[in-house]
């Protein structure tokens, strides 16, 4: 049976407060599983606006209603508001998610500051952030992380590596290169190992294969425009030619105001011959002895303004453990 992985992110303390309790929920009602990763210092979402000079920026935000769906409070804190403390005050809502079941894992530190940094940090201050969201974590949940999503699919060579320093064996922090229409420009993306400088990484990278959804909404696709009466469809037509699939979602968006879409999408998706399943459940399916190469490669993605980790052609090699 195919499968698409659930990958959440957790972006903000709102999205932690009530974007992940209505998600539990709704999972649990499709009895679909789910990877959950949080954000864990910080909310500096208002230091994003710094992002208004990059080319895209202003047409991405006015598609998708950021005020909408993140709330002005949000978009103030680091700005005119104290940031919250998401790991500190959002203890139990956290630990909630592991108590239902669901797989739990490291987004980032501070969200803003990796997006808007990491491709150019040096190792001192990757490995800093990197070290302060594993022991927050472990402090947490009892127990250290087992995988990681990159805020933004934004990473550089010394986080990759410390990836395999933390032991990890998964982890999704990059994208497939899509076509305009959302579909894969190759067809056999799927999970695959690093190279750096001519060593292979361990941690089996499980890239994002689908466009979220604010990648989808307000734009026109094939003469139509994308709106929330029909991204479910047209989500659901990428994924009608059964393979494998991991899709990045939002506490912030299908955990508030989107639901209703992942609800439709979650019956879509079992009634195409899908399970819902978290990372880890994919990574007991795959052959991880003979896995695909590729280096790190940066693209842009059609909805999404500037570049981000995108998986482009592999490598002539193959990896034998």
């Amino acid at each position: 049976m195919p499968v698409i992985v659930l990958k959440i992110d957790v972006d903000t303390y709102r999205g932690t407060r009530e974007g992940v309790p209505n998600l539990i929920r709704l999972l649990k009602k499709h009895q679909a599983r789910a990877t959950f990763l949080f954000s864990l210092g910080k909310d500096h979402t208002g230091w994003a606006l710094r992002r208004a000079f990059r080319p895209g920026f202003f047409q991405k935000v006015s598609r998708t209603s950021v005020l909408e769906h993140y709330g002005l409070k949000t978009l103030m804190y680091g700005v005119c508001l104290p940031a919250p403390d998401i790991g500190a005050d959002c203890v139990e809502e956290m630990r909630s998610v592991h108590r239902a079941g669901f797989e739990c894992g490291i987004h980032t530190w501070d969200h803003v500051v990796w997006q808007d940094n990491v491709r150019h940090r040096d190792s001192k201050w990757t490995l800093q952030q990197m070290q302060r969201a594993h022991d927050r974590f472990q402090k947490t949940f009892g127990a250290p992380p087992k995988t990681h999503g990159a805020a933004g699919w934004q990473m550089n060579p010394f986080a990759f590596q410390q990836l395999d320093s933390f032991g990890m064996k998964y982890a999704s922090d990059s994208r497939a290169a899509l076509k305009d229409d959302g579909s894969l420009l190759n067809p056999a993306a799927g999970p695959y190992r690093i190279e750096i400088d001519g060593k292979i990484l361990s941690c089996v990278q499980m890239p994002t294969t689908l466009p979220t959804l604010d990648e989808l909404l307000g734009r026109e696709i094939n003469g139509v425009v994308i709106n929330q009466s029909n991204i479910a469809t047209t989500l659901l037509n990428l994924t009608a030619e059964h393979r494998n699939h991991v899709f990045t979602l939002h506490a912030e968006l299908e955990g508030q105001k989107l639901a209703p879409i992942l609800d439709e999408l979650l019956t879509g998706w079992f009634e195409q011959g899908y399970q819902c399943v978290a990372m880890a459940d994919l990574y007991n399916l795959i052959d991880t002895k003979n896995l695909p190469i590729h280096p790190i490669s940066w693209s842009e993605l059609p909805g999404r303004s500037g570049e981000l980790l995108a998986l482009k052609a592999p490598l002539n090699a193959q990896l034998h453990v």
